[in-house]
Formats: C-alpha cells, structure tokens, sequence
C-alpha cells in the first residue's frame, strides 16, 4: 500500500511542474477510473448518456505531506511512542496534511467555471461535491460518456471512455461517479428454501435472536456505551417507523438518539415501495442492541464512497467506532486509502463486513473489507444458552467471506507475523477477516413497513455493526479509565491474539469453512474469532478501574497568627467512573480554633474544589495541629491532612 501511496505522489510531484510552466496544462489524476472491461473491449458500447442528463460527482484532492502523514501513523499506534494515542482533532489534521485552502478554492473555481454546481464542500479540504450535466462532464474532463453492456450482469452501465485529465494547475486524487459499472450491495442474505432457520435461543419472536441477544451471548457486564458515538455508512435512507416497530415487538425500548445524515443531496427517506431499508434498520437494531446506552447514532446517506466516509471523517463530533456493511469492487482501489488513513489519524474505528459469498475469489466484489486500515468481520454460526443467556457454541459460517486480498493490497504490517504461521495465509498481500460474529439465519428483522421477519436473513452485516456497538463499550471503558477512545484497534488484536491470553480474549472458532477450514488461532474463516466477553475489552481499554475518589490539600500546611485566619484549598479527584457527591468536614482543631468549608462540599459527580478557612481565636495556644479533612460521598470515606501552625 505504502509503495502503491508513493508511486501515486511521484506521479502528482511530476505533473505538477507542467502545470507551473504552462499555466493550465492539462494534467491526470493518479487514481483509475475506467474499467479494464472497457479498455480491452469486453464491455461493449451501445450509445451515449443524453447531454442534458444531471450527474453528480465528488473532485477528490489528495493529501499534503503524505509521507509525513504515513509514519505520523506509524507512531500513533507505536506503544513506546511519545505520540502514541495522541490523536488529532479534524482541523489539526487538515492543518497538516489537508490540501491547502488555496488549491481547494482553484478547484471549486474550476468546478464552476465548467458549468458545475457545487453542492457541498468538506472542514478537511478534501471533497468537492458538484452537480452537472453530461455535457459538463465531458467538456470539463475531456471524455465521453458511453453507456455499456455490462459483461457479467444483466443490464447496461454508463462510464468515461478514457481517463479524465483537467485543464487544472492543482491535481486531483480523484473524481467519484464516472462510472456505475459496480454498484454497492448490502452484505445480507436471505435464507432459501431448504435451509432450515438456526435460531432456537433467542428471546425475540419465535425465538430468533435480538440485537440484546448478541450482547448478552458476546458481553452480559454492565457497559453500555456511555458517551459513545456510532456512524453507519448507507447508500438508502431508511424509515425510522420500522425501527420502532422492532423495539415494540421485542418487547424493548430505544432510548438512543438517531441522526439521518445526507452526504450528497441522496435522500435520508425510504418508504416502500421502491426502498428496501432492511440493511439500514438491521445495523441500527445490532449497534443498538450491543450498546443500548449510546449517546447518539449516525446514519450518513449518499451515492458516492467519498461522499459518504468523507462526512464520517468531519463530522462534528467524530464517531469513534464506524460500521460498513456494503461491498462493491472500484475501479482503483486506493482511492479511498486518504480517508481510512485519516480515520485512524483521528482516533476512529471502521468496521467492514468481509461480505456473504465465502471464500473470497479473484472476482470477489468485497471492497472495501481488503482494505489495510479497516476492520474486517466474518461471520459465524452461533448457539446460546438460552434467550437473553450467555455463549455456547460457535462455528464458522459457511457463506461468510474470507481469504486473500482480491484486490491485491499489500500486508499490513500488524499481520506479517500472524500471516507467518497461518497454512492459508498470504504472506504478501492481506488477508482477511480481522475478527467474525454471528451471522447465520438467526435474527428478528423489521423493515419496508411491513409483517417483521424471523429466523429468515443472515449476513456480516449483522456481525458487523455488532462489533461497532462493542467497541463503544471498549471506549466506554477507557475514557472511565482516563484514556482516549482507541483509535483504530488492528495492531492490538494482532498482538493480543498472538499472546498467551489469546483465549481470555477471543472466543477461537476451530470448527466449519467458509471454503477455508477454520482452525486453531487465526485462520481465514472467521479470523481470530468473536469477543469473549469483558476479557478483550479489559485487554484493550484496561481493566475497569474500581469507581473512587481521593483528597489533596494545596497547601498542606499553613502558619496562622492568634486571632487570623488562613486557607487551603481542597481537591477531589475521581476516578473508575465515580458519581455522586462529596460531603466535607474537619477533625483535629483545637480550642478557640473552627474550621469551615466554602462550598460544603462537592457536587455531583465529586469532582472539584472547596476552600477551607481555618479561624484562630486570639486565646487559643501557640503550637502545632494536625487537621484531618474528610470526604464522604457515594458509600465511600477518605481523608487528606493540613498541619496547622500557630503562632503569636
């Protein structure tokens, strides 16, 4: 990926001295856009797109300083780092690596001077989303704009005839929406007949698994994703009635915050029919259900990949945990390489569904789940103990998607050492998926405002947003313990499940294929399995601290004259998630001396100050005090101490 990054710099770092010396020269964006079926002729014209037809389009600018970003990256996520988990915030980021404010406003001038619209604009710099017509498309970047046979569907695509190059002196990284040749489809599977439904445990109608199953079978501890955020990528809008209707039938209640989000003008609406928003409701119940105490939830709607992750990549507030459950193959991939990198730059977590047609094939539409900085997720066939119980079986899912990189993308380096002692693996190009869940024909869905289904769709898709309301959990946990949110976790996994409590922490899939066996340890299945319970995320966030309180005193010893006063303030300190309010008095003056507090204490949740003023009587003998100041609050007691001299 590095070498693939720096071919593409070279490529920019060349153009853009043309550019310089003859002002507008027209220069090539590093990125493909037309397909090898167009360029061999396997895909065969059959007209052109009418002039007039509106199109809409994402100008994609590349990052400055990408090196520099690249092992800024390294040492985000180096444990022996000064800067490890030292994230950046949207505008530090695009004050570093962000395209200068300059080349972005000669890109919306370009944009406009073509005849575009432009439609939104991006905090990062990144994006320049436009609308136009064909005949915009096709004066603006020298193409033309066929319509194909598709070679291996049924209907036709449109696309540029040739690569795009711009009478433009800034260069582009890319241009989303010049082709429709992949179109992205939910990772989700409907079960055929035949196959007999697998759910006998869980607690939603005839006893398929609700989203309060999964977290039960893969959680039970009292985490709920306090504070935390979830960002879901669409490419539909959904009906929010059907989400209501599957809380009203499981007999639950939804008490997380929905945002419906529009990237690029694509309507946040689904109402069938024409709108099918089973995807889209199904990762709310599984995020919802794993962390059901979320402070909010983000659906971003849009038609274009760059469109959509680039909002998730500058929303305000960010979302730390991120979840994808569409595929589809680009006609590069590295377009997309800026924003998952920016991602992880931020502390964020994308989560992608490895896809449901199992072994992953050189023809395997299941981009972007090869991808280096994403977490990938497989799918499993799991049993509980009971509605709402704990884990009790799990094998590997046979359609869920796995193998060797189809696109090709190098190993990253938190997999080399695994890859080394995994039969199936590739030691040179990345494989996948990361961690698995359970997606068999086991779960209660709602959607399309009509009678809910049981026990008939299965999918990563649902293993995947369940991963995301986990690793809220995880952050939940380490903002409690004073941490940050964890960023982008694949070096931990790979260096937890190569440790000695690899089983603490992952529960090992050892049985069934998805065309690759799953085995002891990782394997290219279900990868190193699914999350046993509060042992990984102690393992990644730190053990959940005991909820306390301490005292200090500034100063901690004072002089007063007979008939004066002094102060000192009192500091509570709270820690492990302490909530409640700390009552404060004194012990150890003596006569003619008092002690007050100003305010009396602190209030909930306990952090804060107090000044207390120490009063000597004019009568009250000269000599040394010990005053021991305590705290009591939340069925705890503590104390700190002020040595108190006086003096005539």
């Amino acid at each position: 990926m590095i070498e693939n990054i720096r071919r593409s710099l070279l490529t920019i770092a060349m153009l853009a001295p043309v550019a310089s010396i003859v002002g507008y020269a027209q220069t090539l964006p590093p990125t493909r856009h037309v397909r090898d079926v167009i360029l061999n002729g396997q895909a065969k014209s059959v007209g052109r797109l009418p002039a007039t037809q509106p199109m809409r389009l994402v100008l994609v600018l590349p990052h400055r300083n990408e090196l520099a970003l690249l092992s800024a990256l390294k040492a985000v996520y180096d444990p022996t780092s000064p800067s490890y988990h030292q994230f950046l915030t949207v505008d530090e980021f695009t004050r570093s690596y962000g395209p200068s404010q300059e080349d972005y406003d000669a890109v919306k001038s370009f944009a406009q001077s073509h005849g575009f619209t432009v439609q939104g604009e991006s905090r990062n710099r990144m994006n320049v989303n436009v609308t136009g017509a064909v005949a915009n498309v096709e004066e603006a970047f020298h193409v033309t704009m066929n319509v194909y046979q598709h070679p291996t569907e049924n209907r036709t695509f449109y696309s540029a005839d040739r690569e795009p190059t711009l009478d433009l002196s800034v260069a582009l990284w890319h241009i989303s929406g010049l082709d429709n040749y992949s179109i992205p489809q939910p990772a989700l599977l409907r079960r055929g007949a035949g196959v007999l439904p697998a759910a006998t445990t869980g607690s939603c109608p005839k006893a398929s698994f609700c989203g309060s199953d999964m977290r039960a079978a893969y959680y039970g501890g009292t985490l709920t994703g306090t504070g935390q955020s979830v960002g879901l990528l669409e490419y539909e809008g959904t009906d929010l009635a059907d989400l209501n209707t599957y809380f009203t039938n499981a007999g639950q209640m939804n008490n997380v915050p929905i945002t419906l989000v529009s990237t690029d003008g694509t309507s946040t609406s689904c109402v069938s029919p024409g709108c099918d928003d089973t995807e889209q409701t199904l990762d709310m119940t599984q995020a919802i259900g794993m962390a059901p105490g979320l402070a909010s939830l983000v659906m971003y709607v849009g038609s274009q990949d760059t469109a959509i992750l680039n909002a998730m990549a500058t929303a305000n507030p960010l979302n730390a945990q991120l979840s994808a459950s569409w595929t589809w193959r680009p006609a590069d991939p590295s377009t997309l390489n800026p924003i998952f990198e920016e991602f992880a730059m931020q502390g964020q977590n994308y989560f992608q569904a490895a896809g449901d047609s199992a072994k992953w094939g050189k023809r395997s539409e299941i981009w972007p789940a090869d991808a280096a900085y994403v977490t990938t997720v497989g799918g499993t066939d799991l049993t509980t103990s009971g509605p709402g119980g704990p884990w009790a079986t799990e094998t590997a899912w046979a359609d869920g998607g796995g193998g060797i990189s189809p696109n090709q993308i190098p190993i990253p380096s938190w997999q080399t050492a695994t890859a080394a002692g995994c039969t199936s693996c590739s030691t040179t190009y990345r494989n996948g998926p990361d961690v698995s869940a359970n997606s068999n024909y086991t779960f209660y869905v709602c959607a399309d405002q009509t009678t809910c289904s049981a026990n008939e769709y299965g999918g990563t898709s649902f293993a995947t947003p369940m991963w995301a309301g986990y690793m809220a959990l995880v952050n939940q946990q380490s903002v409690t313990n004073g941490g940050t949110p964890l960023g982008f976790i694949n070096p931990s996994l790979y260096t937890i499940g190569l440790g000695s409590t690899y089983a603490a922490n992952f529960h090992d899939i050892t049985t069934g294929s998805n065309g690759y066996a799953a085995t002891t340890g990782f394997d290219l299945a279900t990868g190193w399995g699914s999350p046993n319970g509060s042992g990984l995320i102690d393992s990644l966030a730190g053990s959940s601290l005991t909820p306390s309180f301490s005292l200090s005193a500034s100063p901690n010893s004072i002089t007063v004259a007979q008939g004066a006063s002094g102060t000192s303030t009192i500091t509570v300190t709270i820690s492990g998630g302490f909530d409640a309010g700390i009552a404060l008095s004194a012990t150890g003056q003596g006569p003619a001396q008092t002690v007050k507090f100003s305010p009396a204490g602190v209030k909930k949740p306990g952090a804060g100050t107090s000044t207390m003023t120490v009063t000597v009587g004019a009568t009250a003998a000269v000599g040394t005090h010990t005053i021991t100041v305590t705290g009591k609050g939340g069925g705890l007691t503590n104390t700190t101490t002020v040595t108190l001299k006086i003096v005539k």
